[in-house]
């Protein structure tokens, strides 16, 4: 499943330096940029639209996972590969092209070997290794224009800004209740508080994260698998599963789901900056938290839950254990608020849930959120296969 795109907020793309021809070339490129093909992983996701002087779609192309030809350089070649030629050419890309020698070469290089006269896209490159591709293509006369859909770029890419500007992985917290907030009934049976619907989306979810993470009581109570199935049930392709991390220091029996394969991480630490440091040296870009509420309220109070997605059933309990335990809140004014709530509705009659999810924390991955330094260090070659800084954890006070 591609990753969604929202519409663009009220106002953005309507800057009338940026033709319609080119915003629709740019969102086509966004497309390409979440293409299912596109496993989750260290490396942002980029697509690339080659669009001729006259306007005319030439080519299209998108990062496929670390270590395969960027964006550019696959448009370039899909071009190529059907004769024809990019010069005098428009590249329409999500993300400043990259500047450094990597695994693949610098992307502008590339882009003026072909001829490119002009290059639009969305972000700015933030790391040092590969930022001031733009500098690099305008001093050798290409036209260069930025800012285009950029809002839907950061979107897109958030786990991967948040990476390399927390230095951390970014976290969502995945729930699903009754209306009164229960996670399992009074004698512990929980499957299935949601219909099928919500339990489909939630794996649509699972597929665009590196890891899922749960704790102990989670992992010996229910024995989750922690995979990532397609629409009839069956496993995805075992390079789309994600890094199954255990939380807690007890001891789970060998024939635990989570021991399935060598895919899996038991963390006996408990703290949620500790956690997330080995999983960012891990390259994990993206965790998914289906814990329970002893480890949700942990990373709660620790403020680093980036992102939550509630599944919301229509029934009532009444008893039973809730999703969260007391995370410091004593008044209305310390309640979290999600950021740009969105709701959905799943299913229908007896099958319908409602999907409410939000942000929680900065908004680092918003265009005009405060610049960040660039890293001034680096140890692997390339630069999209990085996490720079060092992690940082807050108190739920950051909220």
């Amino acid at each position: 499943m591609a990753v969604s795109l929202p519409s663009a907020p009220e106002g953005e793309d309507r800057m009338t330096s940026f033709t319609p021809v080119q915003t629709a070339a740019m969102r086509r490129a966004l497309r390409a940029a979440a293409s299912p093909d596109a496993p989750p992983g260290p490396n942002p996701r980029v697509g690339c639209v080659i669009l001729s002087a006259d306007g005319d779609v030439l080519a299209e192309g998108h990062h496929r996972g670390a270590g395969t030809a960027h964006a550019e350089v696959d448009a370039l070649a899909s071009l190529a590969a059907a004769g024809g030629s990019a010069q005098g050419a428009t590249a329409v890309v999500t993300l400043e092209p990259c500047n450094h020698e990597g695994r693949t070469g610098p992307c502008v290089q590339a882009l003026l070997a072909a001829g490119v006269a002009e290059v639009i896209y969305a972000q700015d490159d933030p790391t040092e290794q590969a930022g001031g591709g733009a500098a690099t293509l305008e001093a050798a006369g290409v036209r260069v224009r930025r800012g285009l859909c950029s809002q839907d770029a950061a979107r897109l890419n958030r786990p991967w800004l948040l990476a390399v500007t927390r230095g951390r992985p970014m976290v969502t917290w995945k729930l699903a209740t009754t209306l009164d907030g229960r996670i399992a009934a009074a004698d512990g049976t929980s499957r299935w508080i949601t219909p099928t619907a919500a339990r489909r989306d939630a794996h649509h979810l699972r597929r665009q994260c590196d890891a899922i993470m749960v704790g102990t009581g989670t992992a010996l109570a229910d024995d989750p698998a922690l995979t990532v199935r397609d629409e009839t049930g069956e496993p995805a392709p075992a390079h789309l599963q994600p890094l199954r991390v255990v939380v807690g220091s007890r001891r789970l029996p060998p024939a635990s789901r989570v021991f399935a394969d060598d895919r899996y991480l038991l963390l006996p630490d408990h703290d949620p900056c500790t956690v997330l440091t080995v999983l960012a040296e891990r390259e994990i870009r993206h965790v998914l938290l289906e814990g329970g509420p002893t480890l949700a309220t942990a990373f709660l109070r620790a403020g680093v839950v980036d992102e939550i997605v509630a599944y919301t059933a229509p029934a009532l309990l009444g008893a039973g254990p809730a999703a969260i335990a007391d995370f410091g809140a004593t008044t209305i004014t310390d309640a979290l608020r999600l950021r740009h709530p969105r709701v959905e509705v799943l299913g229908a009659g007896d099958g319908l849930a409602v999907r409410l999810s939000g942000d929680l924390g900065a908004d680092d991955a918003h265009p005009d959120a405060p610049p960040v330094p660039r890293p001034r260090h680096s140890q692997r070659p390339d630069h999209r296969d990085r996490i720079h800084p060092p992690i940082r954890c807050h108190t739920e006070e950051s909220h």
